[in-house]
């Protein structure tokens, strides 16, 4: 019998394995058939043909994500075939962004995650998971600690071997991959290689990628603090020094699905930081010079975080037309008190602002916001070991004076 709350669904979503109708319990069956219409890729289509009789749609090329011939027959018997588990990186997601979960009826299948952690014996609470499918593999970045193991999902033939030469470039050669192909159908294969001599051919498309990561000394690994070695980033002198920048994270406070406005963000670091935080983070880096604004999507990619938008070009004009932020970063080195006025107008109420100055003008412009408007000031001073002859002493930095407003 149909769940509670959803007899009246017009609109049924259903999981399919590599094992076909075999694998489909008697209700989905009987939903199938008695669909006036059927949505799928032309593979899932060929895999319930026995069983349709409504008209089977495949899904348009490109992919339409606003689901237009789908909703186009709302209060009809549809019925859409899915990928294993329709709600893991799958179209049941984009059809709830669009129909009400009382018109909707969802029967998941085991997803490729859960088969390849069943095949490996990984426990699924203990390891990381990845898509990749359709998506940079540089994503993976993040996760690359030793002794840590990754399930990916990915997009084609080609990306574990994409992947083993990325392992490779960052000094984690040594890592031990598993293509596991086909999951659940009579064409599955597992294949294993270490990750500098990937040499597996005929990679079924259809595939999960498995890493045990292995480092050498050498390898680019990403703490999991903010605060990471300035040696991290590509720049030009024109960053947000680590400790300082360790600092202004925890001003700016991440929370999941935030926007951050990186304003002259010099190397990107602190929008990088931010995005690095949580896998919902977004961040738009502002920088006027477009050598930087270049260097900037490149430390972006390498940090992992390749969905960083770079826009070029001066604050406050590049200001206008951006997504409303849910914080506000701006560099030390500006005195525009139109920048910050820009800055203070564009923060969604309850948002937060951290602008840090390190020359006397723009300090100036922080003392006296501070004044009118409250929140923070700090004043930041820190030293460094460095020789004096033949022996050590104290170098002072540049000290920063850092304002951290909340938005009434």
């Amino acid at each position: 019998m149909p769940a509670e709350g959803q007899s009246l669904a017009w609109l049924t979503v259903i999981g399919i394995g590599e094992d076909g109708v075999a694998g489909l319990g008697d209700e989905a069956k009987r939903l199938i058939a008695g669909a006036e219409y059927i949505f799928g890729g032309k593979r899932h289509l060929a895999l319930v043909a026995s069983l349709a009789k409504g008209e089977a749609r495949p899904w348009p090329t490109p992919f339409d994500a606003e689901m237009r011939d789908v909703l186009a027959l709302a209060g009809k018997k549809i019925c859409v075939m899915a990928s294993g588990d329709p709600f893991f990186h799958g179209v049941g997601v984009t059809l709830a962004r669009k129909v009400a979960a009382q018109d909707m009826r969802v029967i998941p299948a085991p997803s490729a995650i859960s088969l390849a952690a069943s095949r490996l014996g990984w426990p699924l609470q203990d390891i990381e998971i990845i898509s990749l499918h359709g998506r940079p593999v540089d994503l993976i970045r993040p996760l690359l600690h030793p002794g840590t193991r990754i399930l990916a999902l990915t997009s084609d033939a080609e990306a574990p071997a994409a992947i083993a030469r990325l392992l490779t470039e960052l000094d984690f050669g040594a890592s031990r991959l598993t293509v596991l192909e086909a999951l659940g159908g009579p064409n599955e294969k597992l294949q294993t290689a270490r990750a500098d001599a990937f040499d597996l051919a005929n990679v079924n498309p259809l595939n999960v990628l498995a890493i045990e990561i292995e480092s050498t000394p050498q390898a680019r690994i990403l703490p999991l603090t903010s605060g990471l070695a300035d040696h991290l980033f590509d720049h030009d002198g024109q960053i947000t020094k680590r400790e300082v920048r360790a600092i202004t994270l925890s001003a700016l406070a991440p929370r999941r699905g935030e926007l951050l406005w990186d304003i002259g963000a010099g190397s990107g670091s602190v929008g990088i930081e931010w995005m690095l935080s949580h896998p919902s983070t977004r961040a738009i880096a502002i920088e006027a010079d477009p050598i930087r604004a270049a260097r900037i999507g490149r430390n972006a990619s390498h940090c992992g975080v390749p969905g960083l938008v770079v826009v070029e070009g001066s604050a406050p004009k590049a200001l206008a037309r951006l997504e409303t932020p849910d914080a506000i970063f701006i560099g030390g080195g500006g005195s525009d008190a139109g920048v910050l006025n820009a800055a203070v107008k564009a923060l969604r109420a309850g948002g937060r602002l951290v602008a840090n100055a390190v020359t006397l003008e723009m300090e100036a412009l922080l003392l006296a916001r501070h004044t009118s408007l409250g929140g923070d000031l700090t004043r930041i001073a820190l030293s460094r070991v460095s020789p004096v002859g033949s022996m050590q002493a104290w170098r002072p930095a540049m000290p920063v004076t850092q304002w951290s407003w909340v938005k009434p």
